[in-house]
């Protein structure tokens, strides 16, 4: 075992953190199904990206990058309930939206997974977000630091809540046709 300078053991900090209280979801299980959420997107597998959230939860991209402002009352990129994220996903599918025709492209990488809190059941884990979009011969990349809010449903995990806080949010942003 190999210890730094504040006498850390950098294989207690790779071990991967178990959770047998409120949610019952392992550090592991919640990285593996963030992973399958991000394939979904870039594969543009809506329907069964819509069947990953819970009941009364929140897909959020706010402009603030304060994480103490609370997005529920201040002005945001998208605040969206399960009816906003179905109409979001049929603008998307139709081709109709000006921003989603044609669709990009994207390969989107998530990492560094700590978890925050375990409260009411629900386990919160914070990671980053790389997504690069190709689209009308340009491509971009996009950076976020992402707050997933997961639930135990039975045998599967569940989406209670999804906070994307892009770094440049307060700057002005091109049309985003997909979602992050």
């Amino acid at each position: 075992m190999e210890e730094d300078d504040d006498g850390m053991s950098t294989t207690e900090l790779a071990q991967p953190a178990t959770d047998q209280c409120g949610s019952g979801i392992t550090l592991q299980e919640a990285a593996e199904f963030i992973w399958r959420e991000a394939e979904m997107l870039d594969r543009h597998d809506y329907k069964p990206w819509l069947a990953l959230w819970a009941p009364g939860s929140h897909y959020v991209i706010p402009i603030e990058q304060d994480e103490k402002v609370d997005a529920a009352g201040a002005l945001n990129i998208a605040y969206d309930d399960v009816e906003m994220r179905e109409a979001r996903v049929k603008r998307l599918r139709s081709g109709f939206a000006m921003s989603s025709a044609p669709a990009a492209r994207t390969a989107r990488t998530v990492s560094r997974f700590v978890t925050l809190g375990d409260d009411a059941g629900v386990l919160t884990v914070r990671a980053v977000q790389h997504i690069v979009e190709y689209k009308f011969e340009r491509t971009r990349i996009l950076a976020a630091e992402v707050l997933y809010g997961l639930r135990r449903t039975g045998p599967d995990i569940a989406l209670a809540r999804k906070e994307i806080r892009l770094i440049n949010s307060d700057d002005p942003l091109w049309g985003i046709g997909y979602l992050l």
